[in-house]
């Protein structure tokens, strides 16, 4: 779906663009998804709009078939990558699961700002993203999903959540759309 518009109260929610995990191996080049989403920061907060940075700092305790982390994290693990040039302004927000709504205070922050709507980006897409993007959706936020600010650890499954999942929780489109629509909103 193109997108259509931004609301007056948008928030821009970045999803663990963090040391440990743009380090990992994804479909796509991490240094591309943390520029573009460096912009976006940007021009949200050349707009007097909402900034959350979200970082992750271990995960939910139940059992999986998939293997997980079990030992330590480097140091720097869930530092925020300096390219999003972090702001007193922005929001922050630590969790250990895979979405950011999930027994933080990202609900309460937006309600209290008066947020109707998300811009997310980040990654992995089909976890993190996908999974913030579901319950923001669920709250009966309006999402927008900024597709080529964002990457997964698998290509398959980057697809299916742009292609299958996406369309059905909320408008996608490009960096530059979400700016251009910022920019004709804000005028």
């Amino acid at each position: 779906m193109a997108l259509t518009t931004l609301d007056a109260k948008t928030a821009l929610v970045v999803i663990d663009l963090q040391q440990g995990i743009v380090a990992l191996p994804t479909a796509h080049p991490t240094g591309e998804v943390v520029k573009r989403a460096a912009v976006l920061a940007q021009a949200f907060r050349r707009h007097g709009l909402p900034v959350v940075l979200v970082n992750v700092a271990g995960g939910a305790p139940g059992r999986a078939d998939q293997a997980r982390h079990t030992g330590d994290f480097p140091a720097d693990f869930a530092d925020l990558v300096p390219e999003l040039n972090a702001q007193p302004s922005d929001h922050r927000v630590t969790k250990r699961t895979w979405g950011a709504f999930t027994n933080t205070d990202l609900e309460a922050y937006l309600r209290g700002q008066g947020v109707t709507q998300v811009v997310i980006v980040g990654v992995a897409t089909s976890i993190g993203v996908e999974s913030t993007a579901r319950y923001a959706h669920e709250l009966g936020l309006h999402v927008t999903l900024a597709v080529d600010a964002m990457t997964d650890l698998n290509a398959d499954a980057h697809v299916n959540s742009i292609t299958r999942i996406f369309p059905r929780l909320a408008e996608t489109g490009t960096t530059q759309e979400v700016l251009d629509l910022l920019e004709r909103s804000r005028a």
